[in-house]
């Protein structure tokens, strides 16, 4: 089974072009950021009695595991394949997604519990102390946000970093909102009942992130690719009268992989042909690693055709 590279790549090397993009500056400043926002938000969470700001300031310590989390996995993928790692460590990046996902919604899980029992037990808090350090974390966590902002259409890892920043922001967000509500009432409540409302929202909004990676994770096709459209593609490419035993995955979060039988009657239609299709597949699909078979005849080989 011939290996098709895509012409854009060198003809004399084998690796594979993944486009992954670098954001090591990001996850410097994003990670250095929100470590010193977490001690901000201990030091006057705790002498402003205020679970909002403790419990984000939990919920940043996730983020800042998370943020080192996808920052080790985009190194990883990065080494080169060996004769044990032949696809190189490149998977790090999906496993990390879906890690980040996990953590953010026990982290939400832990900020919900904590919630409903301070709502049975409201306690006062220091209004103004309270809104002057969400407020560092808005500004903070959204600046944090936008260094990831360019890469989360395109990497889930990256998204993953983009989700748990957002979050953050959102979370302070929050409590500004109950600090300002409960100067203006001395609605003790309103700080869980914010923290809860807040959680509700995050969770919604990361469930996608887990199920996506999840999805990668057990080499399913990832979301952005229609199946039937590759097929259909395969099937328009000259001599090609059936496409069986096709299969896409994730490689990586940026890097997709492709293997297919082509039933072409005339025969093995030389390099360039070959080439030419592997192109396609990269143009249209971001298709990087194509693996095709070509074949005289149709032959059951006990795989679904599309």
């Amino acid at each position: 089974m011939p290996d098709i590279r895509d012409p854009s790549e060198s003809s004399l090397g084998h690796g594979h072009t993944h486009g992954a993009a670098s954001f090591n500056r990001a996850f410097i400043i994003g990670t250095t950021l929100n470590v010193a926002f977490v001690i901000i938000e201990v030091f006057y969470g705790w002498h402003a009695g205020s679970l909002a700001l403790l419990a984000d300031a939990g919920h940043n310590l996730s983020d800042v595991a998370g943020l080192l989390l996808a920052w080790g996995a985009q190194a990883a993928g990065r080494r080169e394949p060996d004769a044990r790692y032949t696809y190189g460590w490149q998977r790090a990046s999906i496993l990390a997604a879906f890690t980040n996902a996990v953590l953010l919604l026990v982290a939400m899980g832990s900020l919900m519990w904590e919630a409903a029992h301070r709502l049975h037990s409201p306690v006062p808090v220091e209004g103004m102390t309270v809104i002057v350090v969400a407020a560092i974390g808005v500004v903070i966590n959204g600046l944090s946000a936008a260094l990831f902002m360019v890469g989360r259409d395109d990497d889930i890892n990256i998204r993953g970093a983009f989700v748990h920043m957002a979050a953050d922001a959102l979370v302070s967000l929050g409590v500004v909102f109950a600090g300002m509500l409960y100067l203006w009432q001395g609605w003790a409540w309103v700080d869980p009942v914010t923290s809860l409302a807040v959680a509700l929202v995050i969770i919604a909004g990361t469930w996608g992130l887990l199920r996506q990676s999840l999805r990668l994770l057990f080499d399913g096709v990832p979301e952005r690719i229609d199946l039937a459209a590759v097929a259909a593609s395969l099937r328009s490419q000259p001599g090609v009268t059936e496409v069986h035993d096709l299969h896409v995955w994730a490689m990586s979060t940026t890097g997709y992989a492709l293997t297919a039988h082509l039933v072409m009657p005339a025969g093995h239609p030389g390099d360039s042909a070959l080439e030419a299709i592997a192109a396609v597949l990269r143009r249209d699909f971001s298709i990087t690693h194509s693996t095709l078979q070509i074949e005289l005849a149709s032959h059951d080989h006990g795989c679904h055709t599309i």
